[in-house]
């Protein structure tokens, strides 16, 4: 069975990273255009400029969408964590110790969600990969260069 599992990581890490950045990008599109119900639900957005919401939002909009393609995974997913990390430590914790009591489950779940994905990759379905895959094959059948022979 473990067999089976192991074949099938590459799939389940593109399906966890799909489905963890298209949360994440929804979250900057609903801040950015009031969408989804909005800037915090509130149906509004925020001001362009304002920090660090509207920056954070431009982070999760962009940097959940290049995840979401799987298109510089790895640094794209590394500035998301950051930017949750920050979320959480600057904006949530001060509040109360733990998420439940100050409402930073979601900041601190992104977080840990994109450190792994920065360590793990894109897995299967990603930009990344097939990128990867044509510049290798590329490789393989440049021909090799051949230096002149002096005479």
């Amino acid at each position: 069975m473990s067999g089976r599992l192991n074949s099938a990581q590459p799939y389940v890490f593109g399906l966890f990273r799909i489905v963890v950045s298209l949360l994440f990008a929804c979250h900057g599109a609903a801040s950015l255009f009031g969408v989804l119900g909005g800037a915090s639900g509130t149906g509004g957005t925020i001001d362009a400029g304002t920090w660090p919401g509207w920056y954070a939002a431009v982070i999760q909009l962009v940097g959940g969408g290049l995840v979401l393609l799987g298109l510089g995974t790895r640094p794209a997913a590394i500035i998301c964590s950051g930017s949750m990390a920050y979320a959480y430590f600057k904006v949530h914790q001060p509040g109360a110790l733990w998420p439940m009591e100050n409402g930073g489950e979601a900041p601190a779940m992104f977080c840990w969600a994109f450190l792994l994905l920065a360590f793990t990759g894109s897995g299967a379905f990603g930009l990344d990969r097939l990128f990867a895959r044509r510049t290798s094959e590329q490789e393989r059948t440049a021909p090799e260069r051949q230096t002149p022979v002096a005479a």
